[in-house]
């Protein structure tokens, strides 16, 4: 079966949009997916026993987990399921993640980030619908969508409808980046999309159905009160870190263009205070980058020279003082971190000869050799934006289908 949408009794997505991109105040509040279920859709998990994939993100308005929420409603919640960083989100990324019991609730908690990425049969013996949620970041490399996809792939076959508790996007709805080149799917970038899709996660689940072709019953329970380019400040919801490298909406903002530093010598951050806003270096000269650089839209860039990593978990110069470049918005309606990322990647690779790929890595974030290949070659940066440009275009009319929220 394709995927559908349960639209809620009375959801109002209704919120202007300033011209600049900066959110006006909600007409009405807006209310995560696990509220919308218990107000207007309680009919999916009502007299069923429920399967639930959340973690530390998976909260009402008030900050109350979506467990004790489903307990408190009566719903027969049988099973938890916890994706990359474990039920509590406190392990690191890429670290195996073990199943293990909820002290709270006696309930089991099944790790799909350990001996396996897909829910067992075992696992989901005894579920009449699985539920999902989990605060995505807005970027495509990131694998909460890939153990989502893991989920529908494996309660698809056994009749299980996944029913995912959607979030807003935390940066919006804008469209930037290169779209992945299908040679290149790994768990870190599963589906043919951009570096910065717009999409949330119940919008990209649906996309993972048509894309992929998944069998599987799917509904998506939206945000209530939200519209694609709202500021997440604006949202009244809490901020719950994603990750444990990414503690600040201010990373998250730029993570689609400086996780692709995550694949060369430099760090961006990770062990400092300012994961994903920086890359830095030892032997980074920050004033001759900014003189190559000139200029960037909608954001600053300046120099810092007193980061030092603790324990950052990449390799990358654990108690090294580093030079780097520190990036801050002041227009996100003008502010392309992809683009940024490359003009970045061209300056520092022009300046420094002591810069190096982490080819494979790199290659696997980028979604494709061709980007590494081009700046390797010294071709244009608005030949690449062309390329782009070209790609995004011709992948709109497949995000219009699964859009369920206005702009």
């Amino acid at each position: 079966m394709t995927g559908h949408v349960a639209r809620a009794v009375g959801t109002m997505l209704a919120l202007a949009g300033c011209a600049t991109g900066q959110a006006a105040p909600a007409a009405g509040p807006v209310r995560p997916g696990i509220e919308v279920l218990l107000a207007d859709s309680a009919h999916l998990v009502r007299n069923r026993r429920v399967g639930l994939m959340t973690n530390h993100t998976g909260i009402d308005r008030a900050g109350t987990s979506d467990v004790e929420r489903l307990l408190g409603a009566g719903v027969t919640l049988v099973a938890l399921f916890s994706p990359e960083h474990g039920f509590r989100g406190a392990a690191a990324p890429g670290e195996r993640v073990t199943s293990s019991t909820d002290s709270a609730t006696g309930l089991p908690i099944y790790s799909l980030y350990g001996a396996t990425r897909t829910p067992t049969p075992e696992m989901l013996r005894g579920l009449d619908v699985l539920l999902v949620d989990l605060q995505d970041v807005g970027a495509r490399y990131f694998t909460y969508l890939s153990a989502t996809i893991e989920v529908m792939r494996a309660a698809g076959p056994l009749g299980i409808p996944v029913v995912v508790l959607d979030r807003p996007n935390p940066i919006g709805g804008a469209v930037q980046g290169n779209v992945l080149d299908p040679a290149f799917r790994t768990y870190v970038g599963p589906l043919a999309m951009p570096m910065r899709p717009g999409l949330t996660l119940g919008e990209l689940a649906r996309l993972a159905v048509r894309e992929l072709g998944l069998s599987v019953s799917l509904s998506v329970v939206p945000v209530a009160g939200w519209r694609r380019r709202m500021g997440f400040a604006a949202t009244g919801l809490p901020f719950v870190p994603p990750s444990p490298n990414l503690p600040r909406l201010e990373g998250l903002s730029h993570y689609p263009g400086t996780c692709l530093f995550e694949g060369t010598n430099l760090s961006v951050g990770r062990g400092t205070a300012m994961p994903f806003e920086v890359v830095a270096a030892p032997w980074l000269d920050a004033d001759r980058v900014l003189e190559k650089l000139g200029d960037v839209s909608g954001a600053k860039i300046t120099a810092v020279n007193d980061l030092r990593p603790i324990r950052p978990g990449d390799g990358k110069y654990a108690d090294t003082v580093l030079n780097g470049l520190r990036l801050q918005v002041v227009d996100p309606a003008r502010y392309d971190p992809t683009d940024v990322a490359i003009r970045l990647l061209a300056a520092v690779r022009a300046t420094h000869p002591e810069f190096r790929w982490i080819a494979s890595h790199f290659d696997r974030l980028a979604g494709t050799d061709s980007l590494r290949l081009a700046l390797e070659a010294g071709r244009s940066l608005s030949s690449i934006r062309e390329v782009w440009s070209r790609q995004r275009a011709a992948w709109m009319p497949l995000r219009k289908v699964v859009e369920i929220y206005p702009e």
